[in-house]
């Protein structure tokens, strides 16, 4: 949408506020279609209409979407999603942590699993390693509409970070060189949970936020994740075929699950231009992928010396 009449066509045809702002981002939505239709900006009668009618939905979906959840620590006030996934919907409820309740009191369990690996590795991680994995600040049960589902609040990753695959969609292919930090850091980021037993299970690029600028990265969503020596109980459907071929046979899950999917997950970044020996070691850690992810930390860097010498800072620009 990048006219005034799209955006007085869409107006015209939405029937509540959902249909203009029930997606990941209201409030983007709602300020893309602003600038569209405002009247100081755009003059004549039917971007005037539009905008007054986008400014009676918008604040229907304040008043409709807003709901307020109290609790021992704290009251947390949610209106709109920020983010929609396959099994739960994550709302912003407060200026740095989000909520998170699974879409179906089935899937109670995932939370549940979110909350105790974010738990072990709080406990049992390093804490200077800590900022690449969200913090679990409450999780409890919510009653809504005779439901009970399990909700989880968590740290929110701060303004600027973007997934994978997000990357991936503004740069189809990165130089290796820019590829580099993303892969160690989510090498740091399984292995701080490796130490404290816990196994990922589900290290895909809309799973793994970097900053482009400050090459900062958090590996977020834990409800795919196990202790280390049980198998993945809950896949990724759509990334069945990443999976190494001991998780679809039911096999106990190692640090080698993560370092498999991670490994899959850096190399679709780069494409298939990269040098010969990152193409070896790519395929080694697909192949055979080592159960230490600071091994293969490691060996990563002096490759990467090897190749390009002494590391140097490079903005990745999107």
């Amino acid at each position: 949408m990048t006219t005034t009449a799209e955006a007085i066509a869409l107006v015209a045809a939405a029937h509540t506020a959902d249909d203009l702002f029930g997606g990941d981002r209201p409030h983007r939505a709602y300020r893309r279609l602003a600038r569209l239709l405002h009247p100081d900006l755009v003059p004549g009668p039917d971007a005037a209409e539009a905008f007054a009618k986008l400014a009676g939905l918008w604040a229907a979906w304040g008043r409709d979407s807003e709901t307020v959840i109290t609790t021992r620590r704290g009251s947390y006030r949610i209106s709109g999603a920020f983010r929609r996934g396959a099994s739960a919907v994550l709302y912003r409820s407060g200026d740095d942590t989000l909520l998170k309740l699974p879409r179906s009191h089935a899937d109670n369990d995932l939370m549940r699993r979110e909350a105790e690996a974010l738990r072990t590795i709080a406990w049992d991680g390093d804490p200077l390693l800590s900022p690449y994995v969200p913090r679990l600040v409450e999780s409890f049960r919510y009653r809504s509409g005779g439901v009970e589902r399990q909700a989880n609040v968590i740290s929110r990753a701060p303004d600027g970070f973007v997934s994978l695959t997000e990357v991936a969609r503004r740069r189809p292919e990165l130089d290796p060189r820019d590829a580099a930090w993303i892969w160690r850091r989510l090498l740091v980021a399984i292995g701080t949970a490796h130490r404290a037993g816990v196994v990922h299970g589900a290290v895909f690029g809309h799973h793994v936020l970097v900053h482009p600028i400050d090459h900062g990265l958090v590996l977020v969503d834990w409800s795919q994740s196990v202790p280390l020596g049980s198998p993945l109980t809950a896949l990724v459907a759509r990334h069945r075929d990443d999976y190494p071929p001991e998780v679809l046979a039911r096999k106990p899950a190692t640090q080698g699950t993560d370092i498999h999917l991670a490994t899959r997950c850096v190399a679709a970044l780069m494409g298939e231009r990269v040098p010969a020996p990152i193409r070896r070691f790519v395929h080694g850690s697909l192949v055979g992928p080592p159960r230490d992810a600071w091994r293969l930390l490691g060996e990563l860097d002096g490759l990467l010396e090897d190749l390009y010498g002494p590391r140097r800072y490079r903005p990745l620009h999107l």
